[in-house]
Formats: C-alpha cells, structure tokens, sequence
C-alpha cells in the first residue's frame, strides 16, 4: 500500500478510469465473481491498495 495525499487521489481515479484494463464502468473485472464489485483503487482516497494498478499501470505514468 502506497499512501497518497487526495489531490494524488483524484488524479490516480483518473488514470484508473482512463488506462486500467481491469476498470469498466467503475467496476473491477479481477475481482469480478458473477457480481459487480467497485473498483477499490476508486474507493480508495489516501492510499494506492490495488497491486494490478500499483505494478500495471502506475508505472506509466511519470508525474504520480
């Protein structure tokens, strides 16, 4: 878990929204059981908790 401030916050449910794979509508497709479950890091506003995000896609992007 990486902490963040929430401006960080805002601009990291952005990216989630926008390059994450794994987030439709809002939505987390790895923890998807039959059910609809939100995607944490969207949840999340003082801290990265996702792994996929952490290592996936947060490392694309240079400024966070």
């Amino acid at each position: 878990m990486l902490k963040t401030t929430p401006e960080q916050a805002k601009r990291i449910h952005r990216l989630a929204k926008k390059a994450c794979c794994n987030c439709y509508h809002g939505n987390c497709l790895l923890q998807d059981d039959g059910e609809s479950h939100r995607c944490v890091q969207l949840i999340s506003i003082y801290a990265i908790t996702c792994k996929y995000f952490l290592n996936a896609v947060l490392p694309a992007e240079k400024e966070l």
